[in-house]
């Protein structure tokens, strides 16, 4: 069960006014999926909180049990939530992205056999299918007081595949159209709840194994009447999309990247890019972006990216912006673009591909586009400032020296950038020409899920708990 636990403030908010928001069923969208309504974190309301505790200008918090690294999504004034527990125990996450390299490397100097290497390292850092029998639910949250409306328990049993300790057996959010609460499970299943919780349809996916067992990903997209999910796996990739009002599959187009490469796995969360020329489904892939038509074609691909994608594509002020992952490319891409425009070697721009940074991506948060500035953050804490017409590097900087591992994908609001921590620090940037870090919040527990803006409420996972951070008066 969760449990809330709620710090009043003795004022009514208006929850709507102010909200990046499109309307659907009469409802006003308030955060409806991973990143928000436009895949990129941006708040507007002038009275969200930039200081945090704990204590601090906390509403409310709700316990939340077992593990999950999706996000909240909130549609009118309910929030969603999911999450998974297990029968026993889990092998518990651990902060930084490295341990199992460096584990690897250590027992290489003890001259072991590779097969051994690889076994010492499942057993300690893996959790297979076989040893765990999990919980599946999720959860409806009262938005005002952290209250649970109702929780739903939609699947029993072993997962279809292992993880990493460091990812969770729900690391794919939920999204919302105003009237249904789709959850995805890659190589698992796709599921619709009325806001009441009750099932409204259930489909199964094929099971396909993931690179060395590290667990799934990529949330689900809605375009328009279809949910879209893409499976990048070491079987059969594939990009499909589903009848939102049955579940039933309207199309599927294989997708064949990083063929004969040791690795085909991606993590990445498609983005439904809506402009004036049309309507697109961005996927980043191994090695390749790849975009379709709302009927699963081709239009086109752009090759540099990294053999195990995580980073989300988004849109701002007409451009696309696509993180090729760590060590390689940040690209912006105009609207309209057909075929193969990948750069030839030594280009930084072609007809489409307005600018390049050669080492802008990152290996795990995605980037973000605010107040004319792309800003990208590596998983060590690098912060980097581009501009978002011409690409051009403004500020490269280490946030703080204590800020060494980042999961989380940044946020901006009221002229300030956040940059959440695995070990729960958010670190308050300016969002100037020039760096400035302002403060810094503290909350004391490990965080990897991405943060949903509703109104003047930051709704914030953690491991344990899920805040709603607010101003008091």
């Amino acid at each position: 069960m969760i449990i809330s636990k709620l710090r009043a403030t003795g004022v009514a908010v208006a929850l709507c006014t102010f909200l990046i928001s499109i309307p659907v069923h009469g409802q006003k969208m308030v955060w409806p999926q991973f990143r928000g309504p436009e895949s990129n974190p941006v708040g507007t309301h002038p009275k969200l909180a930039d200081r945090w505790s704990k204590t601090q200008n906390v509403e409310w918090f709700s316990e939340v049990p077992g593990r999950g690294w999706s996000s909240p999504i909130v549609t009118g004034d309910r929030v969603y939530i999911t999450t998974v527990t297990t029968d026993g125990n889990s092998k518990p996450p651990q902060i930084g992205t490295e341990y199992s390299n460096e584990y690897a490397a250590e027992l290489q100097k003890q001259g072991l056999p590779m097969k051994e290497i690889i076994e010492r390292i499942t057993a300690r850092d893996i959790e297979l299918p076989n040893e765990v029998s999990l919980h599946y639910f999720v959860y409806c949250l009262s938005l005002k007081s952290g209250k649970v409306e109702w929780q739903k328990e939609f699947f029993t049993g072993h997962p279809p595949g292992g993880r990493h300790r460091k990812n969770s057996f729900i690391s794919e959010s939920p999204v919302t159209d105003g009237k249904f609460i789709y959850v995805y499970v890659a190589n698992l299943g796709l599921w619709a709840f009325d806001l009441k919780g009750n099932q409204v349809w259930k489909t199964s996916v094929e099971a396909n194994p993931i690179y060395l067992d590290f667990g799934t990903g990529s949330s689900p997209a809605l375009a328009g009447d279809l949910v879209v999910i893409v499976s990048d796996n070491e079987k059969q990739q594939y990009i499909s999309a589903f009848d939102k009002k049955t579940g039933k599959q309207v199309w599927r187009t294989n997708r064949e990247l990083a063929k004969g490469q040791p690795a085909r796995s991606g993590w990445a969360t498609p983005f439904v890019w809506r402009h004036e020329l049309r309507t697109e489904i961005v996927t980043i892939g191994p090695g390749e972006a790849i975009s379709y038509d709302l009927n699963g074609k081709e239009l086109w691909r752009l090759s540099g990216m990294a053999g195990g994608p995580i980073p989300t594509p988004f849109a701002y002020e007409g451009l696309l912006y696509i993180n090729a992952g760590r060590g390689r490319p940040l690209f912006a891409i105009r609207p309209g673009a057909s075929g193969n425009i990948s750069l030839k070697q030594g280009e930084t721009s072609n007809a489409y591909v307005v600018w390049s940074q050669p080492k802008g991506g990152t290996y795990l948060p995605s980037s973000l586009a605010y107040q004319g500035a792309v800003y990208s953050l590596t998983e060590t804490g690098i912060l980097t400032r581009y501009d978002s017409k011409t690409g051009k590097e403004i500020y490269k900087t280490r946030i703080d020296p204590t800020a060494t591992a980042f999961t989380t994908s940044p946020w901006a609001y009221n002229g300030k950038l956040f940059c959440l921590s695995e070990e729960g620090q958010t670190f308050v940037v300016s969002t100037g020409q020039e760096f400035k870090l302002l403060h810094v919040n503290e909350l004391d527990d490990m965080a990897q899920a991405s943060p949903a803006l509703a109104g003047e409420r930051l709704l914030i996972r953690t491991e344990h708990r899920l805040y709603s951070i607010r101003k008091k008066v």
